[in-house]
């Protein structure tokens, strides 16, 4: 007698797919909070006063510069001289923005009752995190082969950044330009090593004690009277005054009134005895040889 073969029902392919999708919809982790996701920060210019990063944020990437202080005494005549300049140059340009001169101490100040000039030596420039002691190192042992020197200012000039968007009133220095020249060139070697432009070719070394935005093309803008505008940001509700350019006469008017004062040897001459580096938020003083 012949057997009848069992029949055995198996589950076709289409039904093993659906059960995996199942599981697979099932273990789906759920989203990140909010609070856990990296923050990317965002460049608001409301909070700069109308200014633009010009160089994207990157983690890990330190802004940092090098730089000869003058302290300022705030009852002192040059404090006097540098703010009676800044407010006749205000009454023509009523968008300029004081660098120093009546803001609150800041951290590079060393009490309430003074504030800094800096004399550039280097641009501004972005280091890694492992290329901030290289830097310290380097401005530390060049200003143990630098003696303290003299310095004074000569009168006033206008200046512009290196991307066009903002305009410097400006002291430039007279007596100590070659000592100011030297420490500056002798971070040139530090800089081609870590891929970052040294100073320019011909310096005018200054300190800036005013600045204000220039033009640049944006909606919602309209002009004003003068020569300035109002430029609305695309991501700010907040407005800014910008100008085309400093008036051609400002600079000419200031130095017919004040250079004589600021040349003047009780007025703008100081001696120089220390060179600091910014890198971020942290300051290292580094002093001059005697």
């Amino acid at each position: 007698m012949k057997r009848n073969a069992s029949l055995v029902s198996y589950e076709s392919s289409s039904d093993e797919d659906k059960e995996i999708k199942l599981i697979m919809k099932c273990r789906r982790l759920p989203s990140l909070p909010s609070s856990l996701l990296p923050q990317v920060p965002k460049d608001d210019p409301a909070l700069h006063q109308g200014r633009i990063r010009t160089t994207p944020h990157v983690e890990g990437q330190f802004a940092a510069y090098v730089y000869v202080p003058l302290i300022v005494d705030k009852h002192s005549a040059l404090s006097e001289l540098a703010m009676n300049a800044f407010q006749r140059a205000q009454e023509l340009v009523p968008s300029l923005h004081p660098i120093g001169l009546c803001d609150k101490p800041n951290a590079d100040s060393t009490g309430s009752d003074h504030f800094e000039f800096h004399i550039s030596l280097t641009r501004p420039f972005y280091l890694r995190a492992h290329q901030r002691d290289e830097l310290k190192h380097a401005v530390k042992q060049l200003a143990q082969g630098q003696s303290a020197f003299v310095t004074s200012f000569t009168s006033f000039s206008e200046l512009k950044n290196d991307e066009n968007t903002r305009v410097f009133l400006t002291m430039e220095i007279g007596a100590g330009h070659a000592e100011v020249r030297v420490l500056s060139e002798a971070l040139t070697p530090i800089l081609r090593s870590i891929r970052q432009k040294e100073f320019y070719s011909e310096p005018r070394f200054h300190v800036s004690i005013a600045w204000a935005l220039l033009d640049r093309a944006a909606s919602g803008s309209c002009t004003i009277a003068g020569s300035e505008t109002i430029t609305q940001t695309s991501d700010s509700s907040q407005t800014f005054c910008s100008i085309s350019a400093l008036p051609p006469t400002l600079v000419s008017a200031l130095n017919a009134e004040f250079s004589s004062l600021l040349s003047a040897k009780h007025i703008g001459s100081f001696e120089m005895n220390q060179v600091c580096v910014k890198v971020g938020k942290d300051v290292k003083r580094c002093t001059l040889r005697g």
